[in-house]
């Protein structure tokens, strides 16, 4: 009978190409890899004995490709991080470096000006992502919503789909060559697949916290939009009118108002709850946006359905864990 794999945690990491896990094994100290959602960029974290001196420091601008997990199911590419940080300290000598996603040091350089009027959400994205190269991933919810008019100000074009996502509840960001639009909460991956729910239960984790706000908690959303034929500003409201947050912008067509409104709707209701775990095994297939289930905590905690907005994967000596943060999802 051949023998079950030696079920252990392992990593890759390749320097332009060339993988030199072989020259850092036995000298990591810690490797952490924190992906988040939307627009933050994800950052590496990787520290290394070097205690005969013998490790170089990196120049700034550096590539390097991170996959983690366990050897015997696989390890999971963590995507590209470009160095723009090193620290050598001692005693005993160590070198730390951290790194950022490639795709967000881009930041679609050069700023322009334009007016977008009578357009759909879909059609801005891919004229954004024509003009970069890129693969626009649009989710189905935003695709179809038209625009009254926006302006695009000397403003550059990452920070334009940044103020877009905001309003609308977007996640926009750049991520493995690809503009991503999608609705926060919708569960999509980078390719725009659907992310399978997973379920985590009490014995996963050794710790936990959650949180709920009650306090000064809204009820609701009021935005205004100008009525031109009235001279005067119209207000729209989504949820009830209780205790309402006022939006400070005022929008062109009472539709954009109440896009708006639903989106600070959406977005205030996520953030009612909050759930962190710290996984005493790794899990190296969880990402933002993976839609979670919990089982064997209060009925509070279980009976919600949660959304994860960042992960945090750390290697060292003590092993592999995965930290989880998550708040409510869309209803």
């Amino acid at each position: 009978m051949t023998p079950a794999p030696y079920h252990r945690p392992g990593y890759r990491i390749t320097l332009a190409g060339e993988d030199i896990t072989p020259r850092i094994n036995g000298r990591l100290v810690t490797l952490r890899v924190t992906s988040q959602r939307g627009g933050e960029a994800d950052q590496l974290d990787l520290t290394l004995a070097d205690h005969d001196g013998q490790l170089a420091i990196p120049p700034g601008g550096a590539s390097l490709n991170v996959a983690i997990g366990w050897t015997d199911e696989g390890l999971i590419d963590r995507g590209v991080f470009v160095v723009d940080e090193v620290e050598h300290s001692g005693a005993p000598d160590r070198l730390t470096l951290r790194a950022r996603a490639a795709d967000m040091r881009k930041l679609l350089p050069g700023k322009r000006s334009q007016s977008w009027h009578d357009v759909t959400l879909a059609e801005i994205v891919r004229t954004i992502a024509g003009r970069h190269a890129l693969e626009p991933i649009i989710g189905e919810t935003l695709g179809g919503i038209r625009v009254g008019h926006i302006d695009q100000t000397d403003e550059s074009d990452l920070n334009f789909l940044t103020r877009l996502g905001e309003r609308f509840d977007a996640i926009a960001a750049v991520k493995s060559e690809r503009m991503l639009f999608t609705l926060a909460g919708e569960a999509l991956t980078a390719s725009g697949l659907a992310l399978p729910s997973v379920t985590l239960t009490r014995r996963d984790g050794d710790r936990h916290r959650y949180s709920r706000t009650d306090r000064d908690s809204y009820t609701g959303v009021r935005a205004y939009w100008n009525d031109t034929d009235g001279a005067e500003r119209q207000p729209v409201i989504a949820g009830t009118d209780d205790k309402l947050k006022d939006l400070r912008a005022t929008y062109a067509t009472e539709a954009d108002a109440l896009e708006a409104a639903r989106s600070g709707w959406r977005r205030i209701r996520r953030g009612e709850a909050t759930f962190e775990l710290n996984l005493a095994h790794g899990r190296a297939d969880l990402a933002p946006e993976t839609p979670i289930t919990l089982s064997g905590w209060k009925p509070e905690i279980d009976g919600a359905g949660w959304i994860v907005t960042e992960v945090e994967d750390t290697l060292d000596d003590s092993g592999y864990v995965t930290r989880v943060r998550c708040e409510l999802k869309n209803q």
